[in-house]
């Protein structure tokens, strides 16, 4: 059975005119729907939810329209459209599925920017991090975006309960994950990387996992690393079958959250290659 895709079409209200466009969600949701995916409806997160992951001022600032910055606008009812997006991650958490909403969520971190970077790079809440915080169990968060989770890496590290590894394109926005810190693994990599060595490394991050210390695995998944997109690191649809392969024999409850990825068939087809081994 394919696993189940989460969406609203509440989430394409929003941003016509930014790079982060509803127009992705809407190529890939066509996309999906045609090859018999089936869809569910997801609820809002609580703030109890928000609270256990960011900080009770930063949520009152979002609900205001507070928080803009050059990528990141305070468009109108962002807070109402980044809680759909953050339960939306967690029902997908429950029911191992997808996630197919926004806004993305890995830059932003408990306070809003993370890490020394002056955007949140079109996040509002750390939708992933919200899920994880929700399920309570010793989780492997994988990032596998073609940017630094810079975000969810400030949020984690040194919780006990989580490793977190990052592969990303170095350097380049947001200009951090050059080196591993604690329970917070990076891999930086060369926009010529290409499949084999993007297959490699991730082969070798997964070794320094100790898996019978997981119990969930839980996906960042953009397809900006694609070839052309925003940051390319040579991939195609192809490799993320490969990498789908690879996650599905770790053998544990797996759900994945979408964050970037800016070519709509892009993300549609790369969601339906990565999930192919878990059907």
């Amino acid at each position: 059975m394919k696993p189940k895709i989460v969406f609203s079409e509440k989430c394409l209200e929003y941003g016509s005119w930014h790079i982060e466009s509803p127009k992705r969600l809407q190529i890939a949701y066509k996309i999906l729907k045609e090859m018999g995916y089936e869809f569910v409806e997801p609820e809002p997160a609580s703030e109890e939810d928000l609270f256990k992951v960011h900080d009770a001022n930063y949520i009152q600032l979002l609900k205001k329209g507070a928080i803009e910055d050059p990528d990141t606008p305070a468009y109108e009812n962002i807070y109402e459209y980044a809680r759909l997006s953050a339960g939306a991650a967690i029902l997908a958490a429950k029911i191992n599925g997808f996630s197919l909403m926004r806004p993305p969520g890995h830059h932003v971190g408990k306070y809003g920017a993370a890490l020394g970077a002056y955007t949140k790079g079109f996040c509002y809440i750390n939708n992933i991090a919200v899920a994880v915080k929700h399920l309570g169990k010793p989780t492997l968060i994988l990032d596998i975006d073609g940017h630094h989770g810079n975000g969810t890496q400030e949020i984690f590290l040194g919780d006990p309960n989580v490793v977190f590894i990052s592969l990303h394109r170095y350097p380049y926005y947001p200009g951090t994950g050059a080196y591993s810190e604690a329970n917070c693994l990076n891999f930086p990599l060369s926009a010529d990387c290409g499949e084999a060595v993007y297959l490699k490394t991730l082969e070798e991050a997964l070794r320094k996992i100790d898996l019978e210390k997981v119990e969930v695995v839980a996906v960042s998944t953009g397809f900006d690393a694609y070839a052309g997109d925003l940051a390319s690191l040579s991939l195609r649809e192809e490799s993320y079958e490969k990498i789908g392969k690879l996650l599905a024999a770790l053998d544990k409850p797996t759900f994945f959250v979408l964050e970037g990825g800016y070519i709509g068939e892009n993300v549609g087809k790369g969601i339906d290659a990565l999930l192919k081994s878990f059907q």
